[in-house]
């Protein structure tokens, strides 16, 4: 959906990420291991070109451990994407190279922070300000790298601000990594990870552990309300930002509109969902309605009336 003067740059950036994310996410290696390959790939945007001689570390590391045909294939071709890169104008080299900078560091906190696999290792965020500095690090600055990139390349939005807007699209991206981490807490509680900071749940009586038990779920319904209303005021402010866009943006506004309106619709399912503790359930807004909401804003060209009534239908049904 978006304009062709940032799909290139855009696209590509995408790949690096999922490769960054690939790294971390290969359990079969050591957790040390992963952390050096994970500081040796953000390596490789550098002007060094000595910098380029640990990618093929990295591939003869990783590759063979891959399952998914679809992160093998983006490994191996990891030279032809750097190759892509290296042809971009210098700006556009230097936006995707403050992103790389910044992207791994949420990937890296997670190997460092959460050092088991599995439930008998579990270990929670200690404070608010973890939990919001990690959104930063794995969506936040997403935000901020999409408002550089699409005001260098729209001249339409050369009128933006682009540092308040970069700040607003921070706001944007940590809703939707927020709505994430409550839509997949169960799944993330027995691969170790307790994205909830421990003392939210010391107010409503629980530990970490406490949230393997299904039945705990009614206990910690209020903790589970505050993340949602953090969220929903997040994505506020990225609906706000979608709002700005120029209205002959239709491109951009649509691909703005659909990641909220959907996470609205799955927080509204993670709100009332009776089984949200349960590992085995995938909470999410079905085909369906990931139609309904594209094609309503598809046919209505993106217009902001037909979007917000949406949005604001959503938001009262959740909080």
């Amino acid at each position: 959906m978006l304009p062709a003067t940032v799909r290139d740059q855009m696209g590509l950036a995408y790949l690096f990420a999922r490769a960054a994310d690939t790294i971390a996410d290969t359990d079969l290696i050591d957790r040390e291991q992963r952390l050096r390959y994970l500081t040796q790939f953000r390596m490789q945007f550098s002007s060094s070109a000595g910098a380029r001689s640990d990618l093929h570390a990295i591939q003869a590391a990783l590759i063979p451990h891959q399952a998914d045909s679809a992160e093998r294939v983006l490994l191996q071709r990891l030279e032809d994407c750097l190759t892509l890169y290296d042809q971009f104008d210098p700006a556009d080299q230097e936006r995707i190279r403050w992103l790389m900078g910044v992207l791994p560091d949420g990937m890296a906190m997670d190997l460092s922070h959460f050092q088991g696999d599995s439930a008998q290792n579990l270990t929670a965020f200690q404070t608010l300000d973890e939990l919001d500095q990690y959104t930063y690090y794995v969506a936040g600055c997403v935000g901020e790298f999409w408002t550089r990139m699409v005001c260098a390349h729209c001249p339409s939005m050369s009128d933006w601000d682009v540092t308040k807007m970069s700040a607003i699209g921070v706001r944007f991206g940590k809703g939707l990594q927020l709505t994430n981490i409550v839509k997949d807490l169960a799944r993330d509680l027995h691969r170790g990870r307790c994205y909830v900071p421990e003392p939210l749940l010391r107010e409503a009586g629980l530990t970490p552990v406490d949230l393997l038990n299904r039945e705990s779920l009614p206990k910690f319904r209020p903790v589970l309300m505050r993340l949602i209303k953090m969220a929903i005021e997040h994505l506020d402010q990225g609906w706000m930002y979608t709002m700005a866009l120029p209205r002959l943006e239709i491109r951009q506004r649509l691909a703005c509109m659909w990641p909220i309106l959907l996470a609205g619709e799955t927080l509204k399912r993670v709100a009332a969902a009776p089984d949200l503790l349960d590992p085995s359930v995938n909470v999410k807004a079905p085909r369906s309605v990931v139609y309904r909401v594209m094609a309503m804003t598809t046919l209505t060209g993106g217009c902001g009336y037909v979007g917000t009534a949406y949005w604001g239908r959503l938001r009262k049904q959740i909080v």
